[in-house]
């Protein structure tokens, strides 16, 4: 006999970020919660404590109670996943949920933005990844090989390049300017500063900085340059997860909007409005793994 649940959480796991969306076992939305990142590079315990944090603020504000554990059905989509060891530590650590599943954040962008259909998805904010769902079943996955070697056109990506910029410009190798300067900034303001956080420098912290690329783009040539460089990842990404360009293509994630003017002509053509987000496609996870056919 199918267990019933009085709750269902979808939860998007993220460096920068952590977001729950709270339905009822009617499939209404009650309310979003946030809290800090969840991403699991930076821990289990500091997932969970994100994660928890995140449930309890959606049910504040929609003013319900929040139920013992088992009460409750979560779908969790979450940065680090892929490392099999990393995931399976997330769900040995679980605070006793009635029914927990979890994926790779990929996953709930990808079933979040197409409701669950073929389609294809490039998930950009701290770090980035493409997924696509072919019309035979199958899934293809791109990039997402993380901080520091991978995540292209990511947050954490373009703040890394920042940095290397400003570490030029700081010794004298490259000539300055306001960016270099707000880069700095940010990080002490001096030359000895920016040694010492660098020592703490995680994906979170570097991907702090690529605000300040975006703010400078329009009027210094090195931000601006890192920015199409990102533009032409994504357009490889692109290519990679569908070559013939028949599926439809959502660009997703916190960095999307700003990156979408850097990117091909061919590719910003294909672009289509994602149906739903990864908190979405979380729910939609655990609804589907309860074989529930509606959210």
């Amino acid at each position: 006999m199918q267990r019933s649940f009085d709750f269902f959480l979808g939860v998007d796991g993220g460096g920068s970020g952590t977001r729950v969306r709270l339905q009822d076992a009617q499939g209404r939305l009650l309310a979003q919660g946030r809290a800090g990142p969840s991403g699991l590079a930076l821990g289990v315990a500091q997932a969970w404590a994100a994660i928890n944090a995140a449930i309890d603020q959606a049910f504040a504000l929609a003013q319900r109670p929040r139920p013992d554990n088992p009460a409750l059905a979560v779908g969790v989509g979450i940065a680090g996943a892929h490392h099999a060891a990393l995931a399976q530590a997330l769900r040995a650590q679980q605070p006793h949920f009635g029914r927990l599943v979890v994926d790779t954040d990929a996953t709930t962008s990808l079933l979040g933005a197409h409701a669950g259909q073929p389609g294809a998805v490039l998930a950009v904010g701290t770090g980035s990844v493409g997924a696509a769902l072919l019309n035979d079943g199958g899934r293809r996955d791109v990039g997402g090989w993380g901080f520091p070697s991978g995540d292209e056109a990511s947050g954490a990506w373009l703040g890394l390049r920042a940095l290397a910029h400003v570490q030029q410009v700081a010794d004298g190798r490259l000539p300055g300017g306001p960016f270099a300067q707000a880069v700095l900034t940010h990080c002490g303001g001096h030359a000895a500063a920016l040694r010492g956080w660098l020592q703490l420098a995680d994906q979170t912290h570097c991907a702090a900085l690529a605000p300040l690329v975006l703010a400078h783009a329009g009027r210094d040539a090195t931000a601006r340059a890192l920015l199409h460089r990102a533009g032409q990842h994504l357009d490889a990404m692109a290519l990679a997860l569908d070559p013939t360009g028949e599926l439809p293509l959502a660009l997703c994630g916190g960095l999307a909007a700003p990156l979408q003017p850097y990117l091909g002509t061919r590719l910003r053509a294909r672009l289509r409005a994602p149906l739903g987000d990864a908190a979405q496609g979380a729910l939609l996870l655990v609804n589907n793994a309860l074989g529930r056919t509606s959210l």
